[in-house]
């Protein structure tokens, strides 16, 4: 069970940082770039650098491209390595995103035994929400963490109306309840109008630092355990075990976005290949050194 990584506090820390941001020691922009920024915007960011580099490079180091044209057979050779390297990549990426599709196939049994693992948890989910839970797995997180949220203010209610507890005890609880409240707000914020296909709903849930929760539900139990009385044991119980229920929703939501997203991503490989074969096919079969005479900008045309 983790929750990639604690990363914002010690063990002694009741409260710690709770968004994936707070806790991955990097930057915002890298995080930005990695995980939330455009994937189109991304690879035409790649394709601009590349083409920009070529460009420098013909220009400013090797100005000469116009004779090398004239003289060797530097687009032929080029473009029928371009040739092989699509057919061959677009090949390979997609058949290697079926096989990891492929794997939700299988005989009637399996089938039968996940359906049933299935019922089963949305039977346990009914008695956690005292209702039939959502079908939506944006909706899901959502009701899960606002469970957990209800259970935590429980809990508080629970150890600060027993006039026995010890103020370090409701110190900590008090500190645990407000951390697990600020969480569960912004990442419901964060749900609310999300739609499942984007990666929003995959970031909200990586930012409800689950694993770290029940350590210190686990920890305070422990450490109080001949102050708690049988209720606040019990309240502690029921918030560990909605906590605990958020772990293999988070992964099956992420299971269901991965492939989608390769789905997603052969379908636009496969787009791309198309025009790019023609436009190597035709550069290979028709373009010459005196295709594109003239200059523009000081450059020569066959170098843009």
């Amino acid at each position: 069970m983790s929750d990639g990584g604690s990363g914002g506090g010690s063990e002694s820390d009741v409260g710690t940082k709770n968004t994936m941001r707070g806790r991955v020691d990097d930057s915002r922009v890298k995080l930005w770039l990695l995980l939330s920024a455009n994937r189109f915007v991304v690879a035409a960011g790649f394709a601009a650098f590349v083409y920009g580099a070529f460009l420098f490079v013909s220009v400013a180091v090797a100005p000469n491209l116009q004779a090398e044209l004239r003289s060797a057979d530097t687009i032929e050779t080029l473009f029928s390595t371009m040739l092989s390297i699509i057919v061959t990549g677009t090949t390979l990426v997609i058949t290697i995103n079926q096989l990891v599709i492929s794997q939700e196939n299988g005989p009637l049994g399996d089938q039968r035994k996940r359906m049933s693992d299935a019922m089963d948890f949305r039977t346990y989910s009914s008695e956690l929400f005292e209702e039939a839970p959502p079908a939506d797995p944006s909706e899901f997180l959502y009701r899960l963490v606002d469970v957990s949220h209800e259970r935590a203010l429980a809990v508080r209610r629970l150890v600060a109306g027993d006039a026995d507890n010890d103020e370090e005890l409701r110190e900590q609880v008090d500190e645990f309840v407000d951390s697990l409240e600020g969480n569960a707000e912004e990442v419901k914020e964060e749900l609310e109008g999300a739609r499942f296909g984007d990666f929003n709903v995959l970031t909200a849930a990586l930012n409800f630092n689950y694993s770290w929760k029940i350590y210190q539900v686990e920890r305070i139990t422990q450490a109080f355990g001949d102050e708690l009385g049988d209720d606040e044991q019990h309240a502690f119980h029921q918030l560990q075990t909605a906590l605990t229920m958020f772990g293999p929703v988070r992964e099956h939501i992420k299971t269901l976005y991965f492939q989608w997203a390769l789905v997603d991503l052969s379908r636009y490989i496969l787009y791309a290949a198309i025009p790019a074969l023609a436009v190597a096919g035709s550069m290979q079969a028709i373009v010459g050194a005196e295709t594109f005479d003239g200059v523009a900008f000081g450059v020569p045309h066959a170098t843009w």
